[in-house]
């Protein structure tokens, strides 16, 4: 007879396969019908509030792998305090102002000619278009994703309103007296004519030349030393930036230190002496010593054009290489600049913002023949600068550094003194007695850093950074829309002046800044006339915008996006010199704190061999091509089980293994689901056999430790504790064991039911522990869940994570698992010698109390065998192992298979066994 339709074989309608790629996109679109992120809100809407506050990617282009990454990793962290019962916002956003998007609109018009003969409001059009073209085109990717945001009201940098508020916060910024107009050196971008902020600085290899040249001493400086006039006596200068020469308005020395006449003439740092005898830059013995201090205030002669240059004392001037000379040009230098403050050096500035000398070389007389040079780009102009000063150049050679270049267009930078706007982050706001530095530094010591790496960084950057220029030359973006009056140059900062303008950009946009007149802009009550005024033409650094998120998202009443300061800040870790720290810098000026209580950063994407993607080495892996070919879920598995805190590798054979583990874990809640199918009311743990009670006990702990671990945003070691406890205890051992149990005991016997019951409890917590990373497949599984599992929940989305009550073990587990350990080597030798096929042919003969006081049918289903047996037979033993003090001895069972269950226990052959028949007979 065939007992196949006697058996409770497991059934279940969640299929073995996801066909993810297919069914991914209907269960998505009907996210998307549904409503699902309205329902998330309405579900929680009286819990505790969680806030991630979404840093905004860049509207331009498609999405990227590293841009999945990110999205994937807030849309876990969302959603596991989502499942933990939090009530969760994730209003995504987009930064559409600045550089890359108007070299976009400068490609299509055909460069930047072409652009030049357009008006910028037509720019700026085009700009918008371009912006608003690809905030549609990610927002359906990321989408694709299984993100749940408020997809229908993001925020996006140049709405209207959006533009209004960045303005307010620059007016905030004024209002605290740390707004600041300067001309200083910066960080220029000749190829983008503009001012650069540090976060949009890469270093690069660049070759330069390293020049050593004499400054011969004036005569009034030689008298004061006591030289001759017709000695020679000339400080050695040391720079890689010969086009700088015509600038030179002074040589900074060391205040410390001594400095060394030599027989040939030169003057040098005593302590760098000896590198330049041996370097043959100077030839000469040391004639006289002096102290810096004496040569303070003297001028020595720039030979290019016999212009003064004072001798001035600096703490930047280092003794690790040079001549302890610091060529100085406060219009070309950081520490040049702050020097010549000190000493008032003039500020000579011949260079124009496309990178050539202009006219100033020749009114100046700042070069030979200055005519030849107007017009010339200055790396061009080194050769001649050099062949110019004649033998006044002691050596010149060529080396390869690393050197500042623009992040956009790769060219290198050069310092250029211009009039720009900055925040002065060593100001004190009103109000405050703390700077804004200190107070930005007081606040990241109050952050959550994950990693804790994070803060020494963060810190590091806040401790050294100079004050932060905020101003740009460009068309696209929002205007520093400030009055200026031309009579006396000063700029209004009155209240209602500003206001005034922010009203305007509300209701019209910053565009008004270039369309209106001043009579149009201007507050009728300010007691200005229109035409004594001129608008600030210039427009802020696009990191002003985004660091001001926290004012137009968060503080605004514009969208529902949680509460500020946020609980977190997810981005790449290179957003400490940008995202994190412009936050951090304008949330501390207006609001004195820090706009996040914590920070969280992951790494990049890499190949598996730890190299960068790019298209020339054809190793770029975009999100489109995975979805493709696996589907989101595994691509959101991929970001849970890489470790974020560094760089995280991709490749083809990384996606292949990430898929099988989700096969894996499909097919364990597929079996559980399907053993369960038929359970309507659980069975309490104190009636539960040994087996269940063990494997509550063991999920419990295991899934109470992944769950801390995922509350922590350790992802990587909750889904490594997780898929060793599924592979080993779950799937390896509990569901192996109870196979016997689930399919051959009566549908309604205690037993059978308990573990049924073990299962729908392991199940249902599993199922919402999981559910943030794989969704989609957390809302198929209920779908096609029994009601034991789901109650009254329509979808993943109705449910809360619960974690599992604490059972006690009711025997040693640690004694039995390496009893079941030792047992499986015996069989392993048993099946290789084809002594057996299955363990069910066996039987276990001990003396061990702790197996012997188990249940005694829970003891077989632990090994898997017909019986267990204490006293020992005489023969037929086919292998022993012991454990501690006790042996177990492996023999062949010798009753008759029961053709119903498989076990050995039948007393005749093709006979059921007495439990089996039982169960058909009923």
């Amino acid at each position: 007879m065939d007992y196949k339709d006697t058996l409770l074989l497991p059934t279940t309608t969640f299929a073995m396969r996801g066909n993810l790629i297919n069914n991914e996109p209907k269960r998505y679109a009907a996210w998307d019908e549904k409503k699902v992120y309205f329902k998330m809100k309405n579900e929680r809407r009286d819990a505790e509030n969680f806030t991630l506050h979404d840093g905004p990617p860049y509207a331009n282009g498609h999405i990227h792998i590293g841009h999945a990454l990110n999205k994937v990793l807030k849309d876990i962290i969302i959603k596991h305090n989502y499942f933990n019962g939090k009530s969760v916002r994730f209003t995504p956003g987009w930064d559409c102002h600045g550089l890359p998007i108007e070299q976009q609109v400068e490609k299509k018009l055909g460069g930047k000619k072409k652009k030049e003969q357009l008006e910028t409001a037509e720019i700026r059009k085009l700009c918008r278009e371009h912006a608003a073209k690809f905030v549609d085109i990610q927002r359906a990717e990321f989408k694709t994703l299984g993100i749940i945001a408020d997809w229908e009201k993001p925020y996006v940098t140049m709405d209207y309103r959006f533009e209004a508020n960045i303005f307010r916060t620059l007016c905030d910024v004024a209002k605290k007296g740390l707004l600041i107009e300067r001309s200083k050196p910066v960080f220029w971008s000749w190829a983008e004519r503009t001012a650069l902020a540090e976060a949009e600085v890469e270093y690069e290899d660049k070759e330069d030349y390293s020049i050593f040249v004499a400054f011969e001493l004036d005569d009034k400086a030689k008298e004061k030393l006591g030289l001759a006039k017709e000695s020679k006596a000339a400080p050695v200068i040391w720079t890689t930036t010969p086009w700088t020469m015509p600038a030179n308005t002074g040589i900074s020395l060391n205040p410390e230190e001594e400095y060394v006449l030599t027989s040939d003439g030169y003057i040098v740092a005593k302590k760098l002496y000896n590198s330049l005898i041996e370097s043959e830059v100077i030839k000469g013995e040391v004639v006289k010593t002096f102290h810096a201090s004496e040569l303070e205030n003297l001028n020595a002669v720039n030979p290019l054009n016999g212009r003064k240059s004072h001798i001035v004392l600096g703490e930047h001037v280092l003794m690790e290489n040079g001549t302890g000379c610091v060529h100085t040009a406060p219009g070309h230098g950081e520490d040049d600049y702050r020097v010549g403050l000190k000493y008032n050096l003039e500020v000579v500035m011949p260079v124009d913002e496309t990178g050539c000398f202009d006219a100033t070389v020749v009114r100046e007389k700042l070069i030979p023949n200055a005519e030849e040079f107007v017009g010339r780009h200055i790396f061009k102009s080194n050769e001649d600068i050099l062949e110019l000063m004649g033998d006044a150049v002691l050596q010149t050679n060529k080396f390869v550094h690393s050197y500042p270049h623009c992040w956009r267009s790769h060219t290198p930078l050069i310092y250029r003194a211009t009039k720009q706007w900055f925040i002065s982050v060593d100001g004190v706001p009103e109000g405050e007695s703390k700077t804004l530095r200190e107070i930005a530094l007081s606040e990241v010591e109050k952050t959550k850093f994950i990693p804790e790496t994070g803060r020494n960084r963060l810190n590091s950057m806040v401790e050294n950074r100079p004050d932060w220029c905020i101003s740009r030359q460009r068309d696209w973006g929002v205007p520093i829309a400030f009055f200026r009056v031309k009579a006396t140059g000063e700029v209004l900062l009155d209240e209602k002046v500003m206001n005034f303008v922010a009203m305007i950009f509300e209701m019209q946009g910053s565009d008004a800044w270039y369309s209106m007149d001043i009579s149009q802009l201007l507050y009728p009550g300010s007691g200005y006339k229109p035409e004594e005024l001129e608008k600030v033409t210039d427009i802020l650094d696009v990191w002003f915008d985004s660091g001001s998120t926290w004012n137009s998202v968060l503080k605004s009443r514009n969208y529902d996006a949680g509460t500020y300061p946020a609980d977190l800040y997810v981005e790449g870790s290179d957003q400490h010199r940008g995202w994190f720290q412009s936050s951090l810098f304008l949330s501390s000026a207006v609001q004195h704190k820090a706009p996040y209580k914590g920070v969280l950063t992951h790494g990049f994407t890499v190949d598996e061999k730890g190299e960068k993607m790019s298209k020339s080495k054809g190793n770029v892996i975009a999100p489109e091509k995975v979805l493709k070919e696996y589907g989101s879920e595994i691509l959101r598995l991929w970001v849970a089980s890489s470790d974020y805190q560094g760089d995280l590798k991709i490749s083809q054979g990384i996606l292949k293994q990430t898929s099988e583990n989700y096969r894996k874990l499909r097919n364990t809640f597929r079996i559980m689901l399907a053993n369960i199918n038929d359970l309507d009311a659980l069975t309490p743990n104190e009636e539960m056999g040994d087996l269940d009670k063990w494997i509550l006990s063991v999920t419990a702990d295991v899934l109470t430790e992944v769950h801390t671990q995922f509350s922590e945003y350790n992802f990587v070691n909750g889904m490594s504790t997780l898929n060793n406890f599924i592979v080993n205890e779950l799937s390896g051992m509990y569901i192996d064991m109870t196979k016997d149990n689930l399919y051959c005991n009566a549908k309604d016997s205690n037993r059978r039911r308990a573990s049924q019951s073990a299962m729908a409890m392991i199940t249902k917590t599993l199922l919402t522990l999981m559910a943030p990373i794989l969704t989609y497949t957390a809302d198929e599984i209920v779908e096609n869940a029994p009601a034991i599992i789901k109650g009254d929940a329509e979808d993943i989305f109705d449910m809360t994570y619960s974690p599992l009550n604490a059972v006690k073990t009711p025997f040693d587990a640690t004694y039995m698992v390496k009893a079941r350990e030792g047992f499986g080597a015996v069989v392993d030798g048993l099946k290789k010698e084809k002594l057996i096929k299955s363990t069910l042919e066996l039987v276990i003969y001990t003396e061990s109390k702790t197996v012997l006081d188990m249940n005694r049918v829970d003891a077989e289903d632990w090994f898997v065998v017909s019986g267990i047996l204490e006293d020992k037979p005489e023969e037929n033993i086919l292998g022993s192992f012991t454990l501690d003090d006790d042996t177990f001895s492996i023999a062949k069972a010798t009753a008759h298979k029961c053709p119903r269950c498989w076990k050995y226990q039948a007393k005749e052959e093709d006979c059921l066994c007495t439990r089996c028949q039982s169960v058909v007979n009923a």
